[in-house]
């Protein structure tokens, strides 16, 4: 009969591969809040504890008696699946969330791994996975591979018509391949003030700018990075 006393000679080791999980998610999650992407330090903390207690679960309720001891982990893949879907995001043509959702899915391997007391292989899973997130980050910007959400916002005397104004905005965009998001026109004293964002690579948004700021509809233009899409 399987023994689950909390006290059993079993438990020593269960907790110490669960502080093993916590740890190495929350390594991997604190990178991702220190980058401000939906999945964060509780999110990937939480997944691969999670994954490491099921892991466990699967093996100690499953008894010596029952061949099949990785029913209950088998199914982790797929509840992860649904998690990493979510945090994809489709707007307008544009994707974002993937590299947070394949985090996520290589935590829930770490945590199993853990579970599993293959304390080696989860450790070194989280070093590669943590260096990559840094240093092919750092990799995209240098060489311009990375796409950015810029928020532009731009100051017109001319106001006689909105549209003419939209119209050069979008002339200019649709000649550098890229569209406004999150449009919004405001009329005040005379001024109008159009705000968008536009998602695009470095390169293109530099262009953009410059393009922006020679049409003659156009007396100011401010334009901001608000965050790398993922």
């Amino acid at each position: 009969m399987t023994d689950l006393s909390p006290f059993s000679a079993h438990s020593g080791e269960s907790f110490a591969r669960l502080l093993t999980a916590a740890f190495l998610g929350g390594a991997v999650g604190l990178e991702r809040e220190l980058k401000h992407r939906p999945a964060g330090l509780r999110t990937n903390l939480f997944i691969c504890f999670g994954s490491a207690l099921f892991t466990i679960l699967s093996d100690r309720l499953a008894g010596p008696e029952v061949a099949d001891r990785t029913r209950i982990a088998a199914q982790i893949v797929t509840g992860i699946g649904f998690i990493g879907a979510g945090t994809i995001l489709h707007e307008k043509g544009a994707v974002s969330g993937l590299t947070s959702a394949a985090t996520i899915f290589v935590v829930a391997g770490i945590g199993m791994a853990a579970g599993g007391g293959l304390y080696g292989t989860a450790v070194v899973a989280t070093v590669l996975v943590v260096a990559a997130l840094l240093m092919l980050g750092q990799v995209e910007r240098r060489f311009n591979l990375k796409p950015l959400a810029v928020a532009y916002q731009i100051i017109s005397s001319e106001c006689d018509s909105s549209d003419r104004l939209l119209a050069a905005v979008n002339g200019v965009l649709e000649g550098l391949a890229l569209t406004m998001q999150t449009v919004s026109m405001t009329l005040s004293e005379g001024h109008c003030r159009l705000q968008f964002t536009v998602d695009g690579y470095q390169s293109q948004q530099t262009q953009l700018s410059h393009r922006l700021k020679a049409l003659p509809q156009v007396s100011t233009l401010a334009a901001t990075a608000e965050r790398e899409i993922d």
